[in-house]
């Protein structure tokens, strides 16, 4: 049975990883000081700590994949269409012949990427907030589809 400060630390471990809400990549900065300065006092949380960086890790590197296949579609199927040599009177860009139907497959291929990551976004929260309940229950927890990079 673990402890209650161990069972609280590793909850607020995975609670950490939400603060990336509030703050720019505290997903990654509080579960890694709260990790680093817990994991040799109880391997409840060392185990907990590992899961959720590795979790975080893992959705970074989902993320960044389905955003090399997004923004480039993005940027390829509408600078396409602008007619850089052609300003109007005003110095707006002018779309010439844009049609969804020249552009379907790539612009439907980036559209399910995006779909993808806020889906990614979502389960994201909710496994965080398992994860936390599993922890403050005393249970040891391993998010799905995570790569391990600490073990």
């Amino acid at each position: 049975m673990e402890a209650t400060t161990e069972k609280n630390t590793a909850t607020f471990t995975h609670l950490s990883a939400l603060s990336q809400y509030i703050i720019p990549f505290g997903n990654y900065i509080f579960p890694i000081i709260i990790w680093t300065t817990n994991k040799d006092k109880s391997e409840f949380v060392n185990h907990h700590g590992k899961q959720t960086l590795n979790f975080q890790l893992s959705l970074l590197v989902y993320s960044l994949t389905l955003a090399l296949i997004a923004i480039p579609i993005f940027i390829v199927t509408v600078l396409k269409n602008i007619p850089f040599n052609e300003w109007n009177d005003h110095h707006d860009f002018v779309f010439n012949d844009f049609t969804f139907g020249d552009n379907i497959g790539i612009i439907t291929i980036g559209l399910i990427a995006v779909f993808l990551f806020f889906c990614i976004k979502v389960a994201e929260f909710f496994l965080i907030i398992y994860a936390s309940i599993k922890a403050s229950n005393g249970e040891k927890y391993e998010y799905p589809l995570t790569i391990p990079f600490i073990k």
